[in-house]
């Protein structure tokens, strides 16, 4: 596979499609929908509470299935083949990974601990905070995987090079997620994550999605052909992915129905922190991608890479964790509200400021 570093010329408008325009819209909807299915029939909504992959497991059976069939598409999407590139002009993707890995999650606890414990504590019990801290942490650990490839689109990023991040990314998950989330839960605040149940969550929603992703990509790819993988099977998984995840937020506000109806400011107060977090990593990364002369089609996604998260693992390994109910299932459902304005609003920075990045060809006459 051969990659492609020079800047891309300024391409015609390019548009989310409906769903991922308007998914804070559908957020929203599903929020009330669930509020009201929580509160109209309670007994139902414990019943698929109570429902657990063996005892003690914390992984919810309903949850379980709608973040499999949201995840598994995802994963058919990684190429580990790429990562023989990995070599080929390596500032880009060693700037994202420390952005990811050794700034994002730590800057988002300290945020979470110094807002939720001082600056909100008015409003917020000490209990309530660890629960938040701990949400924030979870949502900050997942880099993102699938939203970040319509982000790269819409900054004419390079595909090949975004695959080889997000590819990078997935499997780093895989050795750090549980780490990163147990050190710094327990530092920020006065909850204990249980291993085991961590080890649950990674092997749940990291572990399997990945390997049956991996395993059914190889298999269609070597009995179809690869064009035929990408144009005529991964296409119908996109309505069965949007349905899944719009049926899993409709089962988590449903959860989270008493939370919503008594903390609703506590929604507003949970996503300051977010945000800048949000922003505070993404001018970091593209800071230092223009500090080190990477090409913009890199640059701007290594950026949206540093600011997004995989909100789909981050509710779902809360829930495990904390319960369906909880305080931090409820801060990284807030991930998912304002992921689309938060991120067009990125990408609208990086498309204006294109021009601060010169393609190779410019390098080589300058040199």
């Amino acid at each position: 596979m051969e990659l492609a570093f020079d800047t891309p010329l300024p391409a015609s408008e390019k548009r989310l499609n409906l769903f991922e325009r308007y998914l804070t819209v559908w957020v929203t909807l599903c929020m009330v929908g669930g509020v009201l299915l929580g509160q109209s029939f309670p007994g139902v909504v414990s019943l698929l509470r109570s429902w657990e992959f063996g005892e003690g497991s914390h992984i919810n059976v309903p949850i379980a299935i709608l973040i499999w069939l949201m995840i598994i598409p995802m994963m058919m999407k990684v190429d580990l083949s790429s990562l023989r590139d990995v070599g080929r002009r390596p500032s880009g993707l060693l700037i994202t990974l420390f952005v990811n890995w050794l700034v994002k999650p730590f800057s988002m606890a300290f945020l979470a601990w110094l807002f939720f414990r001082y600056a909100f504590s008015a409003w917020i019990s000490p209990a309530e905070a660890d629960q938040y801290i701990a949400g924030c942490i979870i949502l900050s650990a997942a880099p993102c995987t699938a939203m970040v490839f319509v982000w790269s689109y819409l900054t004419d990023g390079d595909p090949a090079y975004t695959l080889v991040q997000v590819t990078v990314n997935d499997l780093i998950m895989l050795v750090l997620f549980a780490p990163i989330i147990g050190f710094l839960v327990n530092g920020a605040s006065s909850l204990t994550v249980p291993f085991d149940v961590l080890f649950y969550s990674v092997v749940a929603f990291i572990v399997i999605p990945l390997t049956v992703g991996t395993i059914l990509r190889a298999w269609v790819i070597k009995t179809h052909g690869k064009a035929w993988f990408e144009q005529e099977f991964l296409p119908p998984f996109a309505p069965v992915t949007m349905l899944a995840l719009l049926a899993t937020l409709v089962l988590i506000f449903a959860f989270q129905a008493d939370n919503l109806l008594t903390k609703t400011w506590h929604v507003a107060l949970i996503a300051i922190p977010i945000l800048l977090q949000v922003y505070l990593n993404a001018s970091l990364a593209y800071g230092l991608m223009w500090w080190k002369r990477v090409s913009y089609s890199v640059a701007a996604p290594g950026a949206l890479i540093g600011a997004s998260n995989f909100f789909e693992l981050a509710v779902a390994t809360a829930i495990a964790l904390f319960g369906p109910e909880s305080g931090a299932a409820l801060a990284t459902v807030v991930g998912v509200l304002v992921e689309v304005p938060v991120m067009l609003s990125v990408c609208r920075l990086c498309n204006s400021t294109r021009a601060w990045f010169q393609t190779d060809q410019m390098r080589a006459r300058n040199a």
